[in-house]
Formats: structure tokens, sequence, C-alpha cells
């Protein structure tokens, strides 16, 4: 009976020591993990959006090849590319909204602005180059 307290204590001990070490090293993984230099978070997201919109706007323009007149894709086409910051590529999609709905005033009015934008833009562009 002697002889197994020595051996119980032998194996007790280098289970809490395997224990320990297994614990310490995951803790340790863990802060160090924590304290390295950060990744660009904002950079990772941003190129993140611009592939989702770029996705959206090849998704709507094949919806348009199939259906020209989808009026639920070309409005889709106009905001994407207004969130894509392409004031002069939503003004197409938002010419043939207007054609389609006449009576619409609400298309006719954000057509004037984007069209009014764009020759700012272009005014601004113009003036740059002399």
């Amino acid at each position: 009976m002697s002889e197994k307290k020595p051996l119980q204590r032998i194996l007790v001990l280098v289970s809490a020591c395997a224990f320990l070490g297994s614990t310490g090293y995951g803790l340790f993984g863990m802060f160090s993990s924590a304290f390295q230099q950060p990744t660009d978070a904002t950079t990772t997201e941003a190129a993140s959006v611009d592939q989702q919109l770029a996705a959206q706007e090849q998704g709507y323009e094949l919806v348009l090849e199939r259906e020209p007149e989808n009026q639920t894709a070309l409005e889709g086409l106009v905001e994407t590319r207004l969130e894509m910051k392409d004031t002069k590529g939503a003004i197409a999609p938002l010419e043939k909204l207007v054609e389609l709905n006449p009576q619409q005033e609400e298309y006719k009015a954000r057509l004037v602005e984007l069209k009014q934008q764009v020759g700012k833009v272009s005014e601004g562009e113009e003036e740059s180059d002399r």
C-alpha cells in the first residue's frame, strides 16, 4: 500500500503540471494576440463594401440585359451607383426611369439634381486644367 502513495503523488503532480501548462499556454496565446498590432479594419471593411456594391451593380446590369425596362433593377442600379459615388453612371438608368414614368416628379427632380452635380464637377475639372 505504501508503494501506491508515491506513485499516486507523482501522477497527481504530472497531471497538475500538464493542466497548468496547457492553461498557461492558452492564456499566453490569447494575450499575445491581443497585444499585436491591430489590422486596419476600416480598410478591410471599405474594400468589402466596395466589392459588395460592385457585385450589386453587376447583378442589376445582368437583369437589365434581359429586362431593359425592369424598374426595380433600374432603381437599384441608380442607388448602387450613387453609393459608389458614380454620379455620371447613375444618370443613364435614371433617365430611363423618367422615360418609363413621366408622371413621377421625384425621378425628374433627382435627374436634374444629378445633372447639376455632374455639371459642377465638370466645371471644376475644366478650371483646374487651365
